[in-house]
């Protein structure tokens, strides 16, 4: 059987969504046809897209921000690590953050990091992040 003919059948007759959506039975679905209610995706899909989220969230701060890239490794991961989960639109509000990284300022970019409104929401996930930035 011809795959590539396949594929061109099903996403025609299937369609392809690239947000999540319901489907005429009520199903959520995404893709050409996947059912995430009923097959939910694998661990090996999960990872891919795990890294295509990291290189989406590189690629905002290395467009927004150059020199974090020549910021500690620490300090790069938990940046990396704070786009990801909130977004660059979100994180580009961290003003008083960003002053003091510019001027290598650790400790009080850790600090500016635990006050706000999303450290309360996440709680230890914020004071890990805030500990590589110290750590830079």
């Amino acid at each position: 059987m011809d795959r590539g003919l396949l594929k061109i059948d099903l996403a025609r007759d299937e369609g392809m969504k690239l947000s999540p959506y319901t489907d005429t039975v009520g199903k959520v679905t995404i893709g050409v046809g996947r059912n995430l209610d009923d097959v939910g995706i694998s661990e090996t899909e999960a990872l891919v897209m795990l890294d295509a989220d990291i290189d989406r969230a590189m690629e905002d701060l290395r467009r927004n921000v150059p020199s974090v890239f020549d910021r500690p490794e620490p300090v790069q991961r938990a940046l990396v690590t704070l786009c990801f989960n909130m977004g660059w639109p979100r994180l580009s509000g961290f003003r008083r953050m960003g002053a003091h990284l510019e001027l290598n300022e650790y400790g009080p970019a850790a600090d500016e990091a635990l006050n706000n409104k999303w450290a309360r929401q996440v709680g230890n996930r914020a004071r890990r992040l805030a500990g590589l930035i110290r750590e830079g």
